[in-house]
């Protein structure tokens, strides 16, 4: 222990010095794979983790909030289990006693959970049952657990403070909230807790599943002891670690949640770049199900009812009533729409699922030459292929190339913009948007809107222009397709 100090004190005012002498440790041996390897087991000894995935992420985890000035994300740990005594909550007192400075957080409020966030060294949240913190009550949660989640959600990224108002200074006062965190709690937490966050699913011991018995007093002095080797190596590798961008399996979020674990398995050495990535993707594979929202759940229900999953009990149709499309989801087994909050998923539900994704019911002229509400397969298309795509969809059109400095999302021709621009007239008043050289029938329902909103009826007697908006104003009468 004397050369490594000897070694701290000559590198504490150099980074690069301090990143050179990691570097020549862990090539005299590595000595951040042991420590990982001291974790597990620490792990293993005191609680059935379900899979050894979860007990390498979990140890991934706790190094890692030992190196938070390195990250741009904080990584979440949710653990969570269906029952009572499943090992939850010695999983957490156990990373709590090796993670980088503690804080529980039981019963805290939101303003005093801010204040003990430190920009420069932040803690890590331990908050035990937060199933009871964001449970609904009357179908509601409460303030303080939407400001928690609030907190919870900007503390994920580096750079997104918490606003509050000062009473005594009278002005707004910006609190920083990034801090890793570890959740533990009975069922699902919120969804956007969850989707930042490493999940692993306890389960109840069987019998034969031996542990060690946990006693404070014995147990908790080796493992601060291992935690001050943990703070030990991340002082020597938290330089170099501001720099890692490891080579991921996942993308998008995922990719957020999980680079901080594979890029400490990565300076780590040893066989932990490997363990890393393989508990990266069999827990983010494993979350995949249950990741989904109500909304994508409803978009993948709605493609079978159509007929475009392949399923025989479904022939495939290109349009249906609302009513047809809530009797076929109602029969959905382990679905939630014939029991949606006490009652059938209606209509005006079923809008509000699907309005996000930019569909909406439509007239759907029947046989009998009546009219009813539905909608069109050729609406739900495109967040089919977005949301919930299946082998053999058709690719979305590709962006093309564009020349240096223009933005990749500006309008194209290719993309069938019209170009619009201010009539000079009614520019210096805000007026409205007038088109030019746009096609006659996209004039038409141009004409259409501007008579509506200025309540004008069109002129039967007026040029060609005013009797195709007439026509049709009168083919596509204006209703109110979904009340609020």
């Amino acid at each position: 222990m004397g050369r490594r100090a000897d070694e701290e004190d000559a590198a504490a005012a150099d980074p690069e010095t301090t990143a050179a002498v990691a570097a020549e440790l862990d090539a005299a041996a590595p000595w951040g794979a042991a420590l990982l390897d001291e974790v597990r087991a620490v792990l293993v000894r005191y609680v059935v983790l379900p899979t050894p995935e979860d007990a390498d992420a979990v140890a991934l985890f706790i190094l890692a909030t030992h190196c938070q000035p390195a990250w741009e994300h904080a990584t979440r740990l949710v653990v969570k289990s269906p029952v009572k005594r499943c090992g939850k909550t010695r999983l957490m007192e156990v990373v709590g006693a090796l993670c980088h400075r503690a804080l529980q957080t039981t019963n805290i409020s939101p303003a005093a959970l801010v204040r003990s966030i430190d920009e420069t060294d932040p803690p890590t949240i331990l908050l035990d049952e937060a199933d009871t913190v964001f449970a609904k009550r009357r179908g509601e949660r409460s303030e303080g657990a939407e400001d928690l989640r609030g907190i919870l959600n900007s503390g994920h990224s580096r750079g997104w403070p918490y606003i509050r108002w000062d009473a005594q200074r009278r002005r707004a006062e910006s609190c920083p909230t990034f801090a890793m965190a570890i959740l533990g709690g009975i069922g699902d937490l919120p969804d956007t807790v969850e989707d930042r966050a490493v999940v692993v699913n306890m389960r109840r011991r069987a019998p034969g599943e031996g542990v060690a018995p946990w006693r404070t007093k014995r147990a908790l002095p080796p493992l601060h002891a291992l935690r001050e080797r943990l703070a030990e190596w991340a002082q020597f590798h938290t330089p170099q670690l501001e720099d890692a961008d490891p080579d991921l399996p996942v993308e998008d979020r995922s990719a957020d949640v999980w680079e901080s674990l594979v890029a400490v398995a990565d300076a780590a050495g040893g066989n932990w770049p490997e363990r890393a990535r393989r508990a990266c993707r069999a827990l983010t594979g494993a979350a995949e199900p249950d990741e989904a929202t109500l909304g994508e759940r409803l978009l993948s229900d709605l493609r079978k009812v159509f007929g475009f999953d392949d399923d025989e009990a479904f022939p495939k149709v290109e349009r249906l009533t609302t009513a047809a499309i809530l009797d076929a989801l109602g029969g959905f087994d382990e679905a939630p729409w014939a029991d949606w909050y006490g009652r059938a998923l209606t209509a005006r539900d079923l809008a509000r699922l699907l309005r996000p994704y930019g569909v909406r019911s439509r007239n759907l002229k029947q046989p009998d030459g009546s009219v009813a509400k539905g909608y069109l397969a050729a609406d739900l298309a495109d967040p089919w292929r977005r949301y919930v795509p299946v082998p053999g969809d058709p690719p979305l059109r590709a962006l093309p190339p564009l020349p240096d400095g223009e933005s990749p999302y500006a309008a194209t021709p290719e993309a069938g913009s019209a170009p619009v621009a201010l009539d000079d007239s009614e520019a210096a008043t805000g007026g409205s948007l007038v088109p030019q050289q746009v096609p006659g029938t996209v004039a038409a329902v141009a004409a259409v809107v501007a008579q509506r909103s200025e309540r004008v009826e069109p002129d039967p007697n007026a040029d060609s222009l005013d009797r195709a908006a007439r026509l049709i104003a009168d083919a596509f009468p204006a209703v109110d397709e979904e009340a609020p």
